[in-house]
């Protein structure tokens, strides 16, 4: 999976087109991301009496979206933007290494 969590992203399908959000957790099994932000991919849930909750009630509770419903915002753009991966050399410790690193295709620049 190319999103990780702290990335700011874009839903592109759903109720919620256009927004914004960042990434609160990634589910990698089931492919999914939660969204942090106001109103984002939030659904009312029904709850019951019980000891802890004796009145019931009705509580927002923000659900996954899958990963091929949101796209990484570019940096420098400000519009979404795929992700891809490359190698460059850095210096670590007076040495020449090759780190794969993740970029925006829009723009080019290293996400990391």
């Amino acid at each position: 999976m190319k999103l990780k969590k702290g990335d700011k992203v874009v839903i592109i399908s759903g109720a919620d087109k256009g927004k914004q959000g960042t990434i609160m957790k990634v589910l990698t099994k089931s492919e999914r991301v939660v969204l942090e932000g106001d109103g984002l991919s939030k659904v009312k849930k029904h709850l019951k009496p019980s000891q802890a909750n004796p009145d019931g009630g009705i509580m927002e509770v923000e659900k996954p979206i899958h990963v091929s419903n949101v796209m990484l915002l570019d940096p420098k753009a400000k519009k979404p933007t795929k992700v891809g991966y490359k190698t460059i050399t850095k210096k670590v410790k007076k040495e020449d290494k090759e780190v794969k690193v993740r970029y925006a295709k829009k723009s080019g620049e290293v996400l990391e």
